[in-house]
């Protein structure tokens, strides 16, 4: 049987050049009764904690390192004594938030298996410059962090990011998909590679 995915969403603050903003976070929960991967563990250490409930954490994955993904990472981390993941391009944002708290390098093509499912790392910068997301073929399921949403691209007017990597990523890297691979964002709503890759030259259009 293949692993399950659950959603919380906590809200929380977004701080990023010197603004501060109230945001709602997905958080992600992927396994089975028995063990689970965090993905995003946004804002509220003790909601997540409960969520995972006994289970054992086989790793705690950050899309990236903005700090409304990351803020409970080390108490879930320090909860269950498991890794926290992170691509080492987003270090100077985690730095901002948890100085002296170690990750462990994401990487392009790395693979992590939780309940016999395995979740494939995708770099996609562009919002950031170590975004990634998670695709779990077997569940027909992506985890874009905010590197896409029901809408369109993430946000790109912020440091460290840049609207034409955006595009490119999700070009090269979410659009190859199967078109019915449900979205699972990091914010909002999900959507399908399907219903996104119809606007593609529209965004394209933005950048110009």
């Amino acid at each position: 049987m293949s692993a399950a995915i659950e959603h919380l969403v906590t809200g929380g603050t977004f701080s990023l050049d010197g603004e501060d903003f109230d945001v709602d976070n997905n958080v992600w929960l992927v396994g089975d009764d028995s063990e689970v991967v965090v993905v995003d563990p946004a804002h509220d250490a003790g909601a997540i904690i409960s969520a995972i409930g006994d289970r054992r954490v086989v790793a705690v994955l950050c899309t990236h390192g903005h700090n409304d993904h990351i803020t409970a990472a080390p108490d879930i981390a320090a909860a269950s004594g498991a890794e926290i993941r992170l691509h080492p391009q987003d270090r100077m944002l985690w730095d901002v938030v948890h100085p002296g708290v170690e990750t462990v390098p994401l990487a392009d093509g790395d693979v992590i298996t939780v309940a016999g499912t395995d979740l494939e790392v995708l770099h996609t910068p562009g919002h950031s410059p170590g975004g990634v997301c998670l695709y779990a073929p077997e569940l027909g399921v992506v985890l874009s962090g905010d590197t896409l949403f029901h809408g369109g691209p993430g946000a790109t007017g912020r440091s460290f990011s840049h609207f034409p990597t955006i595009l490119d990523s999700i070009r090269d890297r979410l659009l190859s998909l199967p078109p019915a691979t449900r979205v699972l964002t990091g914010h909002g709503e999900e959507t399908t590679i399907g219903a996104e890759a119809s606007s593609y030259d529209e965004w394209v259009a933005r950048a110009h």
